[in-house]
């Protein structure tokens, strides 16, 4: 990839003019108009011949015939790396950005709100859109939704009782049906919310470990009656051994079906047992799906405006790291914006705001 080094001082200098003129303007730059902007003593052909060749370095690039030249992606990346001369925040913006962060998060406030106020604040400076990117946590879960991505992957998508999104990427057990997922869905957000993943998981193992004593009292019952024996896996023929890890591959076989018409009690208890197992059985998957989501690796994202995140073509991502009390990094923020960014003043922006809520947490004044 061609460097600023790699450039003489008068190509440098056009292509600078044509940046920081770009950046201006948002239009295609002349080699006329250049020419008056430089204040050089270079004809509009001389500059041509420069932009031809900046060109053929990939450098720059014409939206159409006889048009101006615009700065290529490459080009800007060399011009933000090598040119670009970052401004210094004013002390009034400097106090600003610390007074309401430090003060909208005094207290025992939490680092979702800290990293959500840093994140309007940047939105609101930068006229951009806000994005912190921080690990994932384990927060009291207010929504959670599995939606399938092919036949292999699912989509975990956790939002938290404070207000942040969780996006994490699993897994499907081979052999889970679709519907599934929509069940656990439906499942958890009736019954769960307000939990954590690994609070949820716990209270579902203990309905599971209760169903499991349910099930072999009733079927216990069954079997001392002559009704039924166990077959499969782990079965012990006409005993009733206590279900196993595996004892969902068993089968309870009814042999005495004759006696089961004068026996209201025992069809009753069968019944009951036929709807034990298909709890089991959805409830097994729901923790294993759960299991899954809390391993997987995610990122939780606050937005500070509205931007097509995931359409970033034409976009430019200024991010900078925050750093817990052990100085390891535990997150970016930044803004997402257009490739026409004033990079001067936005640079040095993002990168004090990383360091005040690197502060916060080196206080402790988060929780």
């Amino acid at each position: 990839m061609v460097a600023v080094k790699d450039l003489n001082d008068r190509s440098r200098e056009i292509f600078r003019g044509i940046v920081e003129t770009y950046l201006e303007t948002g239009e295609p730059v002349g080699s006329r108009f250049l020419s008056r902007y430089l204040g050089v003593d270079l004809s509009p052909a001389s500059i041509r011949n420069v932009m031809s060749d900046l060109e053929a370095l990939g450098l720059l690039f014409s939206p159409h015939t006889s048009a101006g030249r615009l700065p290529t992606d490459a080009g800007l990346r060399m011009f933000v790396d090598g040119l670009l001369q970052v401004g210094v925040l004013s002390d009034d913006e400097q106090r600003q950005i610390e007074s309401q962060i430090t003060h909208s998060n005094s207290g025992s406030a939490s680092v979702a709100d800290a990293l959500r106020e840093a994140s309007q604040l940047l939105s609101g400076l930068s006229r951009c859109a806000g994005l912190v990117l921080a690990p994932k946590t384990d927060s009291l879960v207010k929504h959670i939704e599995f939606v399938p991505m092919d036949e292999a992957r699912a989509l975990v998508v956790l939002v938290t009782e404070d207000g942040t999104v969780e996006n994490r990427v699993i897994d499907v057990p081979p052999g889970l049906p679709s519907s599934a997922l929509r069940e656990a869905t439906n499942f958890l957000n009736a019954k769960l919310r307000g939990m954590t993943v690994t609070e949820a998981r716990r209270l579902l193992k203990l309905e599971i470990e209760q169903t499991r004593r349910e099930i072999s009292d009733l079927t216990t019952r069954i079997v001392e009656a002559g009704l039924a024996t166990w077959s499969g896996a782990g079965g012990t023929g006409g005993g009733a051994p206590l279900p196993d890890a595996d004892f969902l591959s068993r089968s309870l076989i009814v042999t005495g079906q004759s006696r089961l018409l004068d026996d209201v009690t025992a069809m009753e208890d069968l019944e009951r047992v036929r709807l034990l197992f298909e709890e089991l059985e959805n409830k097994n998957d729901i923790v294993q799906l759960l299991g899954l989501a809390e391993e997987a690796e995610g990122v939780r994202l606050f937005i500070g405006s509205e931007t097509k995140l995931f359409g970033l073509s034409g976009s430019s991502v200024v991010v900078s790291p925050f750093r817990d009390e052990d100085r390891r990094i535990v997150g970016v923020i930044g803004v997402i914006g257009p490739t026409r960014l004033n990079y001067a003043r936005i640079i040095p922006m993002v990168d004090y705001t990383a360091g005040v809520v690197s502060r916060l947490l080196n206080k402790g004044r988060l929780s």
